[in-house]
């Protein structure tokens, strides 16, 4: 009988090891996926940043949407959803009626845990009217049914779905940003992209500019992408390529494409991803006028928010 005990007490904690990395939301399971990396793409996917739970929150890589134009890169980021928070913030002028609005700038006191920054939608007051906004429980533009949204929940997940809710989001929504109808779901381009019309006015009236999307993978993480001389079907095509089984559009035109990254060695460092001769790798880190995105390193198990001061 002896003999048999420290094999039953094996068997009882092995068992008991296994559940607690089963269970999903866990510091077992996060530490679970460091080796889950997203399928390659094009050239191999780069870390960004510092480790968070002993793997890369953040990864980066480029790819040719079209192998026979070697001018023209696809810049996809591929986000840690376990890893991270996510945080959207009203800019100086994007929403016109955002209340509070905040610094339109990354708050100094959340800058030590940040990784990345990215670009939001359309303006309100142009094409994309009747785009809904809201963040902590302040709406700033009613939400409308049938649009693409980016939300954020207070446990932390993200997802893009086709809003089907009321004009004010629930409380277990941390913000909600709308950007016409969704670009890609079930994993395929959406009908109606061959409306350029339908999908922002381009600069000059062309129908192939820089835009930028963002949607989420079958895992729940987040996807985001920008490339020039792309329609709606071509940056469509790039987010299908790059994982999304859902997605939207973000903002369009070479003025607005942005991804920085940061790396916090001897200081906050900031670095453009997407490059653009329009802005700088300190976009967001003063105020600006447009809303963005914010990512940033995960603590504890405290419900997320997004920080104004």
């Amino acid at each position: 009988m002896n003999g048999r005990l420290p094999r039953v007490a094996l068997v009882v904690v092995l068992l008991l090891g296994a559940l607690v990395l089963a269970v999903p939301g866990t510091a077992g399971s996060r530490r679970g996926r460091p080796t889950y990396e997203p399928p390659r793409l094009g050239a191999p996917w780069r870390r960004t940043g510092p480790p968070v739970a002993g793997a890369p929150p953040v990864l980066v890589t480029t790819f040719l949407p079209d192998s026979q134009d070697p001018s023209t890169v696809a810049y996809v980021a591929w986000i840690d959803h376990t890893r991270t928070g996510v945080g959207l913030y009203p800019g100086l002028g994007q929403p016109p009626a955002a209340s509070p609005r905040g610094p339109a700038e990354i708050p100094y006191g959340e800058r030590w845990k940040l990784l990345a920054t990215f670009n939001g939608g359309f303006k309100f007051d142009s094409g994309g009217v009747g785009n809904g906004f809201s963040v902590d429980g302040h709406t700033d533009v009613w939400l409308r049914r049938g649009l693409g949204t980016l939300v954020g929940y207070r446990d932390g997940r993200v997802d893009v779905v086709t809003w089907k809710g009321t004009p004010a989001p629930p409380r277990n929504v941390v913000f909600a940003r709308q950007n016409l109808p969704l670009i890609v779901d079930h994993g395929r381009p959406a009908a109606g992209l061959a409306d350029i019309g339908a999908w922002g006015a381009t600069l000059g009236g062309g129908a192939s500019v820089w835009r930028t999307a963002v949607g989420v993978d079958r895992h729940g993480d987040l996807l985001y992408a920008a490339a020039g001389n792309q329609t709606p079907a071509g940056i469509a095509a790039i987010m299908v390529r790059s994982g999304a089984v859902r997605a939207i559009e973000l903002d369009i035109n070479p003025e607005w494409p942005t991804f920085n990254v940061y790396t916090h060695r001897g200081g906050l460092h900031a670095s453009m991803f997407v490059p653009n001769d329009q802005q700088t790798a300190h976009r967001f880190l003063s105020p600006d006028s447009r809303d963005f995105f914010a990512v940033y390193r995960r603590t504890g198990g405290a419900p997320v928010w997004v920080p104004f001061r």
